[in-house]
């Protein structure tokens, strides 16, 4: 065969799929990490899948609408770094095939380059002995060695043989796939799509099989690059009665995280917390943002701000930084009712203007996301990783100019982002990621969100929050392995301090303390222990207070998040 219509495109592309489809759980065993998040063959499969339906009632014969249509679905369904590393493997394949109603040869391997250029540029710091490797190597060869001539056999033929052999060299560049013995999962996976659409070529499409799987689905956080009064005859005189509590959505209140915060944001810093009263006196340059801060744990019962380098007293509006005048509002409220309706303003205000999105399992997790202003919580996390589609669904159901995501998972960082991607591609939303990569970094995040600033401010402050908090995980082992020099047992319970696995202990309880005595350090403050839903509330309490009797400088907030798969996720700032 010299050349390939659309028609016989499309049944390359769908046997592609069904192949992947079909051995999607031993690409899943290839990952390196014995963590249950193996997913790479799920993703990969949901991914690809997505490109299946929507061409699977096409009758298109033109090559460039099916490729085109595919890379769409692809897009669309794209999920974990895996599934939209692939999306863009075939959005450039697509691309090169522009206008094309048949190709050849040259065009077909043209065509491989494209997909390994965009694919490279969709990924910040691209790593060899990956996906990326094997298509970069494989369609190189090709583009090497073809010849006009040749028929579209020898084309794939060629192109295939070369993605098995790179995807055998990956180990060599990637010392923990050595190590684990294994070869890299995601190139496992294109071979695997390219075995299937060979097989078409030569007349036998691959259907899919009975599925094997269920397929659907130290420091203090301060707002980063505020500005501090540096001479106390400068700024804004603010002082402030609150009272604790007030309804179901005000935050858990920790005095030290409190007094850090008002430290890091002013000068002649007054705090007393008489039960459940905070008095409050700070000289800051943005009383917004310590009001805004506060109002997240009770309700105003008096207000004062002075300007102190124009020696008068008023309430004062903050078009500096694009603030409302959120203290006038604040004050009449207070006049009028007795106590603030600040929280009303600020929420009606949020909904306007901006939008929080977060990933998330657990609904322990869930509920305190929400009291941290999070808008929509789109359900996911490890094994589960949301789409690119599943993002621009939770968009459209909310009414906000600006949109931050915070994906909490590093695998769900790059279906998050393409998604906003397609959003700027047409022009009608605006939308950013926040690269949390774990539940803590992204409650951290929420934390220093401010309704009442600019959207960049707002980014620069949440982005600079993430570094402030440290995660560690416990979660099971799903096979025998080596990490790293650590041996781990298939069903005990590893001790993760971010990405290093500690050690492997058969008591989740021992685990647990192994990992927080390794966590805490002299400049720790606080300790967020969100418990999963294997773990009791009974069993971890007595624990939590034996650490903070040892610990007595340290605030300990324990959390019952329900979260699966994680026994304990714990955050250290």
């Amino acid at each position: 065969m010299k050349e390939i219509n659309g028609k016989i495109l499309k049944e390359m592309l769908i046997s592609g799929a069904n192949h992947l489809y079909n051995n999607y759980p031993a690409i899943d065993a290839l990952n390196v990490f014995p963590v249950p998040d193996g997913d790479t063959g799920m993703n990969m499969n949901l991914t690809v899948s997505s490109g299946a339906k929507e061409i699977a009632n096409r009758n298109d014969t033109d090559v460039y609408e099916i490729a085109k249509a595919f890379s769409k679905g692809l897009l669309m369904g794209a999920r974990g770094n895996s599934g939209v590393i692939t999306s863009q493997i075939f959005r450039g394949f697509a691309r090169a095939l522009e206008g094309k109603k048949e190709i050849g040869p040259l065009e077909f391997a043209d065509a491989w380059q494209s997909g390994k250029d965009v694919a490279y540029k969709a990924v910040m710091r691209p790593v060899e002995g990956t996906i990326l490797t094997v298509v970069r190597e494989a369609g190189q060869f090709l583009n090497d060695h073809v010849k006009k001539d040749w028929s579209m056999e020898k084309c794939f033929d060629v192109l295939l043989e070369e993605a098995r052999a790179s995807l055998e060299r990956t180990p060599d560049l990637l010392p923990i796939l050595k190590e684990v013995g294994v070869v890299d999962s995601g190139g496992a996976g294109l071979v695997t799509i390219f075995e299937g659409m060979v097989s078409a070529l030569k007349g036998k499409i691959i259907e899919k099989a009975v599925a094997t799987a269920i397929e659907d689905g130290k420091n203090v956080p301060t707002m980063a690059g505020a500005q501090v009064a540096q001479e106390e005859e400068y700024g804004y005189c603010t002082e402030f009665i609150m009272r604790l509590g007030g309804d179901e959505n005000k935050r858990n209140f920790i005095d030290k995280r409190f007094s850090n915060f008002l430290n890091s944001h002013g000068t002649s810093v007054v705090f007393v917390r008489e039960d459940d009263v905070v008095k409050v006196h700070i000289h800051t340059l943005k009383p917004g943002n310590v009001l805004n801060y506060a109002q997240q744990f009770g309700e105003f019962v008096t207000l004062k701000i002075e300007n102190m380098t124009e020696q008068h007293s008023h309430l004062v509006e903050e078009a500096q930084n694009g603030a409302t005048n959120i203290a006038s509002k604040i004050e009449e409220s207070v006049s009028l009712y007795g106590h603030t309706k600040a929280e009303e303003v600020l929420d009606s205000a949020a909904k306007k203007k901006y939008a929080l999105i977060a990933v998330a399992s657990g609904e322990g997790v869930k509920e305190l996301f929400k009291k941290y202003r999070v808008d929509y919580i789109v359900e996911g996390g490890q094994t589960m990783n949301p789409s690119t589609e599943d993002f621009l669904a939770a968009i459209k159901k909310i009414n906000a100019e600006h949109f931050y995501i915070l994906p909490n998972n590093s695998n769900i960082i790059m279906a998050a982002s393409q998604a906003c991607d397609v959003l700027r591609e047409e022009g009608k939303i605006s939308a950013e990621v926040i690269p949390s990569k774990t539940i803590p970094q992204g409650l951290v995040a929420c934390m220093n969100f401010n309704p009442e600033i600019g959207k960049a401010e707002n980014s620069t402050e949440m982005n600079k929050a993430l570094k402030t908090v440290k995660t560690g995980q416990i979660t099971y082992a799903i096979k025998d392995t080596s990490v790293d020099g650590v041996e781990v047992h298939k069903d005990e319970f590893m001790v993760m301090n971010g990405k290093k696995i500690l050690a492997s202990h058969p008591d989740k309880l021992a685990a647990f303390t192994q990992l927080v005595d390794s966590m805490i350090d002299e400049e720790s403050a606080i300790v967020t222990i969100i418990y999963g839903e294997d773990v009791k509330e009974e069993e971890i309490a007595s624990l939590v207070e034996q650490l903070a009797d040892e610990h007595d400088y340290i605030e300990f907030d324990l959390i019952a998040g329900g979260q699966p798969v994680y026994s304990f996720i714990i955050g250290v700032e």
